[in-house]
């Protein structure tokens, strides 16, 4: 091991044990440390960090342009008390563009054609997994790591409660389901424990091979069954996995718009439920889709005439 790769095991055990999950810095390092090794350099310099950036990104600046620079940045500033000669890249050097993307928004149709494509897609264990994973995401907004990351000891059957454990921000939440949710991961078990008796971990959903899925693997996978279920074909922007959660929360805002109910008063529980930081994360699905904005204003207008003397 190179003296640069152990610093980098040394500051991701230091972080770590400092409470950071250092994620997308484990992810994005190692990369640049073999950038590195392979121009012979042994020290980080401004220079450097841009050039692994113009090579990883094509001359061309994505949103992970920036995150490369700011993983560099936190790791430099951990080798400037080993090495006097590294350089620290400036907040800045490359900037940050937020670029919105619309959400497509999956009718109750489009769910059920891709929970349909999920059975044509091999053996019916694979099948059954896709099927009922896809039927979680939609019927509860759970983010996808969240539902790969179940395990057995999860789900409380009794009270047909999901338990979330240290997700994203690093909370916990109970996430309640419908009966009809209830009975569909009951029957998925079922077939999963006759045809995978003894998985190799504790993980609900499981692959091919019997181990806990992976993101690397159900994304591309989910691709394919909207490509093959023709769902979102005429879209401006393709239907993604995560699309999934933002359907279930603007389902919800329309449904207590169209209902009559306190949007103002039920945000926070709707914000609990999807595992926000705060409200205004939630808020955010107000402009997600042209029929919601619509009703929010709508409602706005509704109160100021109300409230005019």
């Amino acid at each position: 091991m190179t003296e640069l790769r152990q610093a980098l095991d040394d500051y991701l055990r230091l972080r770590r044990s400092l409470g950071h999950k250092m994620a997308e810095a484990a992810w994005l390092l190692p990369d640049f440390i073999a950038f590195l090794e392979e121009r012979g350099q042994t020290t980080v310099t401004v220079a450097v960090a841009l050039a692994w950036v113009r090579k990883r990104e094509s001359n061309v600046v994505t949103t992970v342009s920036p995150r490369r620079i700011t993983a560099v940045r936190g790791f430099a500033r951990y080798l400037s008390g080993i090495d006097p000669a590294t350089e620290i890249p400036p907040l800045g050097l490359v900037p940050h563009r937020q670029r919105w993307r619309q959400p497509f928004v999956y009718s109750d149709a489009d769910v059920i054609a891709v929970m349909t494509a999920a059975d044509e897609i091999g053996p019916p264990l694979r099948a059954a997994t896709y099927r009922t994973l896809v039927g979680l995401l939609a019927a509860t907004g759970l983010r996808v790591g969240e539902a790969i990351n179940l395990n057995h000891d999860d789900i409380d059957w009794a009270e047909g409660v999901l338990r979330i454990r240290e997700t994203k921000f690093g909370k916990s939440r109970l996430v309640p389901l419908e009966p009809s949710s209830v009975d569909a991961l009951r029957e998925y078990g079922i077939l999963r424990n006759r045809i995978a008796p003894c998985p190799d971990d504790r993980s609900f959903f499981v692959s091919r091979t019997r181990r806990r899925l992976i993101y690397a693997v159900v994304a591309p996978t989910f691709r394919r069954l909207v490509t093959s279920a023709g769902v979102g074909t005429d879209a401006p922007n393709p239907p993604r996995l995560h699309d999934l959660r933002h359907s279930f929360a603007v389902r919800t805002l329309l449904t207590w718009y169209r209902t009559g109910a306190d949007v103002q008063a039920k945000i926070p529980s709707l914000s609990t439920y999807l595992g926000h930081r705060d409200p205004s994360s939630t808020y955010w699905y107000l402009s997600a889709a042209p029929e919601l904005l619509a009703l929010a204003a709508a409602r706005r207008e509704g109160i100021g005439k109300a409230a005019r003397p």
